[in-house]
């Protein structure tokens, strides 16, 4: 625990943190009557929330790789399962994100949500709590549990509250993510029986695993994590979740649940299984470079607002899986941090079509034109945003970004040796992202800000009130601080950043060789028989 002040154990604050959403859940759905009480009530359970996650960072000791506020109680002894809790410099600051995020959401849906309010406002705290879970667990059946809940309140966001194709993409969303799961829970299962009947992902990663297990365990986990990213070609569920998700369902699927993905990478396949993380380097690269380059060509085409910045999030997430496979510190916390900073962005672009659509109720672009004349201070915030989304320097993303392309061109020896050209050819491929988030972003601001107010339609928008300007300014302050000094941020992870490289380059194994022997010997088996 380091120089903590206190005894965390004495204080569960990571099951605080997880709970309280889903206590305050039940209790109004028992006791609270009425669409404003409910409205109000959540508000207040959700601050509560981000309140008490606070102290993770206010108490978080950034000296250390350590697990810190760790819970450890046995649930079910029979098979080694446990309720394990706890955070590093990787996990801790998607938990601030997530109760930052889901207050954010719920006062975005104060007035365009009327039907159903309690519903919709108890499926939020809900999915609160599976997505604090996520980040907080230390054992993989507790892991999964939460993962696996994760889709429930998620799957009645969009489904119940979403648009005239809501079915359809409520499906396709959990069917891929679902199926992704599936050989996760597979992968773990023979994980726990190789380390010694144990799921705690803390054994999991101080045991040896031969080449082959890992191997065969990490295509099944980038199954289940490419899925949740998503990486080309498992990503068409994305934009189409996004299109029919009410608002708020878009805010915390792009600034949260887009990061499950990525984490699993770093929490799973990269200190559990470093060889085969190795060996797959060129696989994730090309995936990487084809979600950074065709995809953003594919957000060009868009003609749907959240359709081009559902196309954007992917692209912007192959900047982070791009960085987790380079095996350096500094590209690793270039990832994190940019995925931090997407979550951000993203959350405040969606927020932004939000603002147009409950005036006019339609996202497309050609329907928009001059709201600079009517909307000057939405003007000014969604450019802000678009900026951002270029990672225009002075903004949050161009730190990410900067530090995953120094990092690529920089990478670690165990990342060279597995690909077959210089990664500075690669950094070049990833720049041009660059050029093209700026063609279609821009294009997409002067398209609905810039130009003659000619629509009557446009005419009659009234420019944002007070209360969706305060869920933008949280969104603003921490894009423009964190662009102009993102220390406080880096600092938390720098150490664990540091250890789980350390994690996933100690072996010298040489994968291609191990795999060319284990073929070698089982022909050689065959052979005998």
């Amino acid at each position: 625990m380091g120089s903590l002040p206190y005894n965390v154990l004495e204080f569960p604050i990571l099951s605080l943190s997880i709970f309280l959403p889903a206590i305050g859940a039940i209790f109004i759905w028992l006791f609270v009557k009425g669409d404003n009480a409910v409205r109000w009530s959540s508000l207040i359970v959700s601050i509560l929330t981000f309140l008490v996650t606070l102290p993770l960072w206010l108490k978080f000791d950034t000296s250390t790789a350590h697990m810190q506020f760790e819970e450890l109680h046995p649930w079910i002894e029979t098979y080694h399962i446990n309720y394990q809790l706890g955070v590093d410099g990787i996990s801790m600051p998607f938990i601030l994100l997530t109760s930052l995020l889901t207050v954010i959401c719920i006062v975005s849906a104060w007035e365009c949500i009327t039907v159903r309010v309690k519903e919709y406002m108890l499926a939020f705290l809900i999915l609160e709590t599976t997505l604090i879970g996520v980040f907080s667990a230390l054992d993989a059946v507790l892991f999964y549990f939460f993962w696996e809940a994760m889709l429930i309140p998620m799957y009645l966001i969009i489904g119940i509250w979403g648009g005239k194709n809501r079915v359809y993409a409520t499906l396709k969303f959990f069917l891929y993510t679902l199926a992704g799961s599936v050989l996760m829970l597979i992968a773990l299962l023979a994980m726990y029986f190789k380390a010694g009947e144990t799921f705690s992902m803390l054994d999991f990663m101080a045991y040896p695993f031969d080449f082959t297990w890992q191997f065969w365990i990490w295509i099944a986990f980038f199954i289940a994590f490419a899925v949740k990213v998503p990486m080309w070609p498992v990503h068409t569920w994305l934009p189409d979740a996004h299109t029919e998700a009410p608002t708020a369902g878009s805010v915390i699927l792009a600034g949260i649940l887009l990061k499950m993905g990525a984490y699993g990478f770093l929490r799973f396949s990269l200190p559990m299984l470093p060889d085969a993380s190795q060996y797959f380097v060129p696989f994730v690269v090309a995936l990487s470079l084809i979600a950074i380059i065709y995809i953003s060509l594919v957000a060009m085409m868009q003609k749907d607002m959240k359709r081009l910045i559902a196309y954007s999030s992917i692209a912007h997430m192959g900047f982070v899986t791009l960085g987790t496979f380079m095996f350096t510190q500094q590209a690793i916390e270039g990832a994190l941090f940019g995925m931090i900073s997407h979550g951000f962005v993203a959350a405040a672009l969606f927020l932004c079509v939000g603002v147009m659509y409950d005036r006019l109720h339609t996202r497309e672009i050609g329907d928009y034109g001059g709201v600079v004349n009517v909307m000057p201070v939405f003007a000014a915030v969604m450019m802000l945003f678009c900026m951002a989304n270029v990672a225009l320097p002075g903004a949050s993303s161009f730190i990410g970004e900067i530090m995953v392309l120094i990092g690529t061109f920089n990478p670690s020896d165990v990342a060279q040796a597995n690909l077959s050209i210089s990664t500075k050819w690669i950094a070049i491929a990833a720049t041009s992202s660059v050029v093209l988030s700026a063609c279609y972003t821009l294009w997409m601001y002067k398209r609905v800000v810039f130009g003659a107010l000619t629509k009557d339609s446009v005419k009659t928008m009234q420019d944002m009130n007070v209360r969706e300007f305060s869920y933008f300014v949280p969104l603003i302050i921490l894009v423009v601080w964190l662009g102009f000094y993102p220390m406080p941020v880096l600092d938390v992870m720098h150490a664990s950043a540091l250890h789980l490289v350390e994690q996933s380059t100690a072996s010298k194994l040489d994968a291609a060789a191990a795999l060319a022997e284990h073929a070698g010997a089982a022909m050689q088996h065959a052979k005998g028989h």
